[in-house]
């Protein structure tokens, strides 16, 4: 389970009703939802809450480091609430669903020194793509 709740709770992030629930629908180990899916899952919690407020919460949620924003093949940009916790993602080829991945190896230490190009190199983005049991079986 990701620690977004207790992660805003520390920052003192002003927790509103809507805020909350924005958070609580992206609380959560592989969650990488679309922001439409994300109204869709607040809408069942609290039914008043808009549009701009999810949107405007997930802008924030980004802005302060707390979600990133993971895009993949040109899909609808989802948001992933483990932001501090270092991974990699796997990728479904057919239906797109993404899972939260951990391998052993640094990314980083496996570009060699000709292939920087003189870069200072901070960090990497690993996406592993393939089909997923359900995709694979049809």
């Amino acid at each position: 389970m990701s620690d977004l709740l207790d992660r805003l709770r520390g920052r003192g992030w002003r927790m509103t009703a809507q805020r909350r629930v924005v958070a609580e629908v992206l609380d959560g180990d592989h969650i990488h939802l679309t922001a439409d899916e994300v109204l869709a899952r607040a809408t069942t919690r609290l039914p008043e809450i808009s549009r701009a407020t999810v949107y405007n919460t997930l802008g924030e949620l980004v802005s302060l480091g707390e979600v990133t924003e993971v895009a993949t093949d040109g899909r609808a940009k989802r948001y992933d609430p483990n932001a501090h916790r270092p991974h990699h993602h796997l990728v479904c080829s057919g239906c797109g669903t993404i899972r939260d991945v951990h391998p052993g190896g640094d990314p980083l230490a496996d570009l060699p020194a000709s292939e920087r190009f003189g870069f200072t190199v901070s960090e990497a983005e690993v996406t592993y793509r393939g089909l997923c049991p359900d995709c694979a079986r049809a």
